[in-house]
């Protein structure tokens, strides 16, 4: 961790000051990272000015190059001018001044963590160590930050020695720890982090009217490429900084949090407590303040980070009563200016949004334009209620249109933005009342109903009390099972005969008395029809008895069932009864590879048979001729069997009938001029 210290702790650096290292396991330099102008906390009684820190990873060499702000050659940078380097895994602090100064007439201020493609300031010094040889060429090559390998550990010395000791009891005079409207999250304490207490003996201060009115969001400006792990590490190198580099009495931050969602404390004196910290110029006095680790300009933390903000700060302004969402007055400590541009006075009232952003007091990007824009996120969350909850579906049954059906079992399932952790409890609504309750954590809930019609919704309980109910879904109980007003039925239908794949129809009909979902053929193979479908066409085997199973489904998921069974039966045209002259003709197209064909006129085949289904099979081509149907007697009609292409085994004409019962089929040539000849392939009929 480094940072870039000045003899004043009252002067500002209004230009650019950027820093780039050289990775102890790579040799190669990193981007320019620039860090934030001063530190501005405003510590009373701090020995030295300073930027932020920044967390750097395991280096051995760094440059650093600071302009004026106006941009010339003879702009006022502070005196005493030092570069800080800390070790938080040894806690030593290393001090550097600047070897010389370069004035660059025509290089303006190179943007935060953009490659530089313009000239370079000398070369300063490198950290102890480094070879000669690897000192920064005219043009280094660039990477980014490294990520370090062999990192501080959790234990605040190499050997793990140092004492885990807890904040010590102060003996100034405690403000009472007032309890919150909200949960304590977990807090690693400073023991946990590693505090070396010895370096920071001064008691803590307390807030003067004992209420803290505001939470202030910072970021520590830093690379973000330090792990979960390197998260204590990253506190003590701030700690470090802060009070031997600084010379302030203690760390300024209250709470920390790194980018996985570990909240650190911060300023000793209990954090139960109204403990004044070093973190808002001009409103420590009022004020709490929470830092994520890392710079968030173009990007936001990452969500478990806001979302231990929003729990500190629910718990932190619980204690007193203040509105998260709300505004509040406070009270300017010095004049100032902050980020957008507004100033003010000493002892100026000012109205703030209780948890805003550290530019909004002070002339900083703090805590990151990305970060910035969240902050609307993380009042939400922190005051609530519980933001974008929805029904997502209600399973148990199916749904058609906005209805849900179901038996009597159904699973709600839904969603939030609000994170879990900020989420008391959710509850299950049926008409109204809990029927079921869930903790934060869940996503789902399941409940029996009574039959009828209901309104299920879910509430979400905020950890503030707060509460948010979805919109209403119906869904209805209903335990009565689907009918077929129309049994299934076989019939034969037109289309290519074989042996094996005789063309049928199957029909039926199937209602419900909610609503119907679908209807499942289940033997002899597997098909599912929507509700609205009462016919399909299928094949089956001839000779051999088929049973046709059905079962329909209702949107509760009730069933009925119902089958047929028929037969197909073909009769060769050899088993009709003959009149007039008819040649036999052979070949493997034909059913049975024989045919009669006649061009006789009023020369006839007969059928007998007994059945509820009869279909005539042909053979055509353009040629051919038409015929007379009779049925029991009657004729029924004139089949013309001409095609443009040649057809065999094809069922041209069919005759159903409500039930079974002897019929007599008669085909009778026509004799038609010009084409005369017809062919038939037999007769079909369904028993």
């Amino acid at each position: 961790m480094l940072g870039v210290t000045w003899t004043d702790p009252s002067a500002r650096v209004t230009g650019a000051v950027e820093v780039r290292t050289r990775g102890a396991e790579s040799g190669q330099w990193s981007r320019w990272l620039r860090l934030d102008g001063d530190s501005g906390q405003g510590e009373s009684g701090a020995a030295r000015g300073g930027t932020e820190p920044a967390w750097v990873g395991a280096s051995n060499g760094v440059e650093v190059r600071i302009r004026a702000g106006d941009g010339s050659t003879t702009g006022k940078l502070p005196a005493g001018l030092r570069l800080d380097m800390v070790d938080p895994g040894s806690g030593k602090v290393t001090g550097m001044e600047p070897a010389a100064f370069a004035v660059e007439e025509s290089e303006q201020p190179t943007p935060t963590e953009t490659p530089s493609d313009s000239g370079e300031p000398a070369p300063s010094p490198t950290a102890p160590g480094a070879s000669s040889s690897s000192e920064p060429s005219t043009e280094p090559p660039v990477n980014e930050p490294p990520t370090v390998s062999q990192t501080p550990s959790d234990s605040p010395s190499p050997s793990g020695s140092a004492p885990e000791t807890v904040t010590p009891t102060p003996t100034v005079s405690m403000p009472p720890a007032p309890p919150s409207t909200a949960p304590q999250p977990p807090v690693k304490s400073r023991a946990g982090w590693g505090a070396d207490e010895s370096i920071s003996p001064e008691e803590p201060s307390y807030l003067p009217g004992e209420k803290i009115k505001g939470v202030v969001v910072h970021h520590t400006a830093e690379s973000n490429t330090y792990t979960c792990d390197q998260g204590p590490a990253v506190v003590r190198g701030i700690y470090a900084y802060h009070v031997q580099q600084l010379g302030w009495k203690d760390l300024g931050y209250n709470f920390l949090v790194d980018k996985c969602g570990t909240i650190y404390e911060g300023r000793k004196g209990g954090i139960d407590r109204p403990v004044m910290g070093a973190h808002a110029y001009g409103f420590n006095s009022e004020t709490t303040g929470i830092s994520v680790l890392g710079t968030y300009t173009d990007a936001a933390p990452p969500q478990a980070a806001m979302t231990s903000v929003a729990r500190i700060a629910a718990w932190k302004l619980g204690q007193y009563g203040v509105d998260p969402a709300g505004t509040t007055t406070l009270t300017a400590g010095d004049g100032g200016r902050n980020f957008f541009g507004k100033t003010w006075a000493k002892g100026a009232q000012l109205s703030f949004p209780v948890i805003h952003g550290h530019r909004d007091g002070y002339n900083t990007q703090c805590p990151g334009n990305a970060f910035y824009a969240q902050l609307g996120t993380i009042r939400s969350w922190t005051a609530g209620p519980v933001a974008g909850l929805a029904i997502k579906s209600v399973t148990g049954g199916g749904v058609s249109g906005m209805t849900y059906y179901t038996k009597a079992a159904v699973t709600v399932n839904w969603s939030a933005t609000t994170p879990a952790s900020l989420i008391a409890k959710y509850e299950l609504l049926v008409d109204g009342k809990v029927a079921a309750s869930a903790a934060g954590t869940a996503t789902s809930a399941k409940a029996t109903l009574a039959v009828g019609s209901h309104k299920v919704a879910v509430r979400a309980v905020h950890q503030s009390g707060k509460t948010a109910t979805t919109a209403a879904a119906t869904v209805v109980a209903e335990t009565t099972a689907p009918t077929f007003t129309t049994k299934p039925a076989l019939a034969l239908r037109a289309g290519t005969v074989s042996t094996t794949a005789v063309p049928l129809t199957l029909s039926w009909k199937a209602t419900d008395s909610a609503t119907l979902k679908e209807v499942r053929l289940t033997a002899p193979v597997a098909a599912t029809y929507g509700s609205t479908t009462t016919s399909a066409a299928h094949t089956a085997k001839s000779g051999l008895a088929t049973t046709w199973s059905m079962t329909a489904y209702d949107q509760a998921g009730n069933t009925g069932t119902a089958s047929v069974t028929g037969t197909p039966v073909i009769l060769q045209e050899t088993s009709a009864t003959r009149s007039g002259t008819w040649t036999t003709k052979s070949s493997t197209s034909y059913l049975g590879g024989k045919s009669y064909a006649s061009s006789t006129k009023n020369a006839s085949l007969t059928w007998t048979f007994s059945g509820k289904s009869a279909a005539w099979v042909v053979s055509r081509a353009s040629t051919s001729g038409q015929a007379y149907v009779y049925v029991d007697g009657v004729k029924t009609a004139t089949v013309d069997l001409k095609s443009a292409t040649t057809k065999y085994r094809d069922a041209i004409w069919t005759k159903t009938w409500a039930t079974s019962a002897k019929h007599i089929i008669k085909i009778v040539v026509v004799g038609t001029s010009g084409r005369p000849t017809i062919t038939t392939d037999g007769l079909i009929y369904l028993k």
